[in-house]
């Protein structure tokens, strides 16, 4: 009854609700009424957002209270905001019964998320419906449904993942490194939190740990609840140890020895500039990871794509190819992603491109892996063909740096 009768506390709870809901509180007036005996007869208040105003009134004497959530959708959509902020204060006051009222302000529009692939590029796709959105301690987090991808996470509005074609990029990311590894054992993956990448490198029956290093604990909570299609309860395999931590620190104070490291990072850069990947794009990051891979041991990680990131594909295989012996870039067009993708293989002296289009066969056979759906013996052989407008730009155009050189 408290919230109903004392205006300080409903400005506080008011105020603590629209912060966990990302929007902004500029404002605010909070007046408390009194019935003609001087007691208490509820309170009327108002929050000024940036993005429009939260009103309310309570009647302690009704036990009611009624609830206006209004937000503008002029710059960004800000209606799953509204929806979550509704529900905490309905949350809150516990009613026996509600009445909801929902008015779309201004001409319906489609739900269309536009992402940049450059300054000038631009590509959009249509939401069926936004499944939640958060703010984590590192990033904005969202699920939604669509049409042609089936339910997608986006990070910071950048597209991650989706059901429909994770295979493109999970089953690239991983399988042409672990099949050329005669018996990959142990694997460090370095973001990860869908689960995509530990479960295709589950199905390698010689895979006895991985240890999935996200450092955002809510990627891989909201991954459990949201994405099973695409982990299918490989986050929760007894074979993945979660370990919740920057991926630079954990590779720096680390000791142990890999067969595989796989960076499934989001992207090296984001729209205002930060990126909580760009410590794990260094050169000095590569040689902390050179040092923790075993004698055949393989690093792979995504590079961005090739036509609308040019000098950031330059630069990253030029830091690889400082810190590993031989790299391999290929690359794969990610549907989700609007674009080819670069990918790359680097190590002290494995080389996927000299496994034998049987022998990639046999190993795939071997491993139970029939049922990819990209991987084969034939993609794997034709990925590693470089166009010459890749060509141009590699660091080293025979994609290998001969030099005697050391992990350090």
């Amino acid at each position: 009854m408290s919230l109903f009768l004392e205006a300080d506390l409903l400005s506080a709870f008011i105020a603590s609700c629209v912060k966990d809901t990302g929007l902004a509180l500029v404002g605010e007036k909070y007046v408390s009424f009194s019935n003609p005996d001087h007691s208490p007869a509820g309170v009327t208040g108002t929050a000024l957002l940036a993005e429009s105003h939260v009103a309310l009134h309570t009647w302690p004497e009704l036990k009611a209270v009624t609830l206006d959530v209004y937000v503008c959708n002029f710059m960004q959509d800000n209606s799953l905001k509204a929806h979550q902020l509704l529900e905490l204060l309905i949350r809150r006051f516990n009613p026996v019964r509600c009445t909801r009222q929902e008015l779309q302000r201004g001409r319906i529009q489609p739900d269309l998320v536009t992402e940049a692939l450059s300054t000038a590029t631009h590509y959009r796709t249509q939401l069926q419906q936004r499944i939640m959105q958060t703010q984590s301690q590192f990033q904005q987090i969202e699920i939604a449904d669509t049409h042609d991808f089936g339910r997608i996470m986006r990070i910071d509005q950048a597209m991650m993942t989706s059901e429909k074609d994770e295979f493109f990029y999970h089953e690239n990311l991983v399988h042409p490194a672990a099949i050329t590894h005669p018996e990959p054992k142990t694997a460090l993956i370095i973001g990860g939190g869908d689960g995509g990448s530990s479960r295709q490198l589950l199905q390698h029956p010689s895979i006895e740990r991985i240890v999935l290093c996200e450092i955002d604990e809510e990627v891989v909570s909201i991954a459990r609840q949201y994405l099973t299609a695409i982990h299918q309860g490989a986050l929760d395999n007894a074979k993945v140890e979660h370990v919740y931590a920057d991926g630079f620190a954990y590779v720096q104070n680390s000791e142990e020895q890999f067969d595989l490291i796989l960076l499934d990072l989001t992207d090296p850069l984001s729209p205002d500039g930060s990126s909580l990947a760009a410590t794990c794009m260094t050169e000095d990051f590569f040689h902390q990871c050179c040092a923790r891979l075993t004698t055949q041991g393989m690093l792979v990680m995504h590079l961005g794509s090739p036509f609308y990131h040019p000098q950031r594909y330059r630069d990253t295989l030029k830091k690889l190819a400082a810190a590993f012996p031989l790299v391999r870039p290929y690359s794969v067009f990610i549907p989700l992603y609007g674009a080819e993708w670069g990918m790359a293989v680097a190590s002290m002296a494995a080389d996927p491109l000299a496994l034998t289009g049987s022998t990639v066969k046999q190993r795939i056979e071997h491993r139970g892996l029939q049922n990819c759906h990209y991987y084969n013996e034939q993609t794997h052989q034709a990925q590693f063909a470089i166009p010459n407008y890749l060509r141009d730009l590699m660091p080293d155009p025979t994609y290998r740096n001969d030099r005697e050189k050391a992990c350090v």
